[in-house]
């Protein structure tokens, strides 16, 4: 406990930067309905867009999921999925992160049905943000193959219109030689009114620079860029995705900010490990490898309070970006949605930053950098 209390006198430059680097734009004020359970400082604008979000939000990957990777349908289920729903409402996490390709549209037909069911108990409970990502399959060559997508999901979410509309990830293979189209069925998409903003999704700072600018020709912002960004992956920092966002008023939204659980302090190597495929990525020697971050982590939810996941969630937040960690259950929301109303100090943040800079990077999204 010495060494952290030493270290956050050190670095005051360092931190000084960093401190400048994590300034979001909230909003000044906020109607009731709005805020729920967040006070402004909570909120921000996502990007240059007119979109007003918590500075946090909860990714719905894990609903519905059919692929195995969460454990759905043995570990939890529908009813913990409708649960998390509820108490993210109530919390004020009203921006909910999707996809058409999770679950194979489960994720997106739960969260119509929570919505729907929450309505109904509660007339006038806010209403989320909702933003969901179109996969740049083979088959989809045009813009309006963009607009299609867009409204199928749409339809799975019994919306008229969404928060956020994204690209999932840049096109490759065939689809490499579209990626201009997916751009122009974006704008399109914010043009007709199916969206309120456009983003995109593993986009390397080249490719969030030129959708920048082929918007800008429609009059359309781009609004954000989802990549993987936490205390255990930190290439956004180094890869020029994170100075290409600020450049561009594009908001970084870091998907895994808990790195899919090592940052919690669930697992170690000589204990528990995750379950299902995750444990092909994460497993013995990768938890002895991220022990050093986690020790210090630790430490540091000690003396602040917090839980471990709530520091590494509030982590990101000062470093200017939006996370949106997953929740299967109303324990798991209750927890991240104590990582809002404080933030960590600048010393504390130097100090994460140079122990997590020691660990050798974890795996990326393999499109990510094309």
């Amino acid at each position: 406990m010495r060494a952290h209390k030493q270290a956050l006198r050190v670095a005051p430059s360092r931190a000084a930067a960093i401190g400048r680097r994590a300034v979001v734009r909230p909003r000044a004020s906020a109607s009731p309905a709005e805020t729920t359970a967040l006070v402004p400082s909570d909120l921000m604008t996502l990007g240059s867009s007119s979109l007003v979000v918590p500075v946090m939000g909860v990714g719905a990957w894990s609903w519905g999921d059919r692929s195995g990777y969460w454990g759905y349908g043995k570990e939890y289920g529908k009813e913990a999925s409708a649960a998390a729903y509820k108490a993210l409402i109530a919390s004020g996490l009203t921006f909910i992160d999707t996809a058409e390709v999770y679950g194979f549209g489960k994720s997106e037909e739960f969260l119509a049905e929570f919505m729907r069911d929450q309505q109904a108990a509660a007339p006038g409970s806010p209403a989320p943000v909702v933003a969901t990502k179109f996969a740049p399959l083979p088959w989809r060559l045009t813009s309006a193959s963009v607009v299609e997508a867009c409204k199928a999901s749409l339809g799975r979410l019994g919306l008229p219109s969404m928060g956020l509309y994204m690209q999932h990830w840049p096109g490759y293979g065939p689809g490499y030689f579209f990626n201009d189209n997916y751009l122009d069925g974006l704008a399109d998409c914010k043009d007709r009114g199916l969206c309120q903003a456009v983003g995109v999704s593993n986009f390397s700072a080249a490719r969030v620079r030129g959708a920048t600018q082929r918007l800008a020709v429609r009059g359309v912002p781009l609004a954000s860029n989802q990549v993987q960004y936490s205390l255990l992956y930190r290439a956004p920092e180094t890869n020029g995705v994170m100075e290409a966002c600020r450049e561009n008023g594009v908001t970084l939204v870091a998907y895994s900010p808990l790195c899919q659980g090592l940052l919690t302090g669930k697992y170690t190597a000589t204990g528990v490990k995750p379950s299902g495929p995750r444990q092909l990525v994460y497993g013995e020697r990768r938890l002895r490898e991220v022990a050093p971050v986690l020790d210090v982590l630790r430490a540091v939810a000690e003396e602040r309070g917090k839980s471990m996941t709530q520091v590494s969630l509030n982590w990101v937040i000062c470093k200017g970006a939006l996370p949106i960690p997953g929740a299967k259950n109303e324990r798991q929301l209750g927890e991240i949605a104590g990582a809002l109303g404080w933030r960590l100090s600048e010393g504390e943040v130097a100090e994460l930053d140079a122990v997590s800079a020691r660990v050798p990077a974890g795996q990326g999204f393999p499109v990510e950098n094309w």
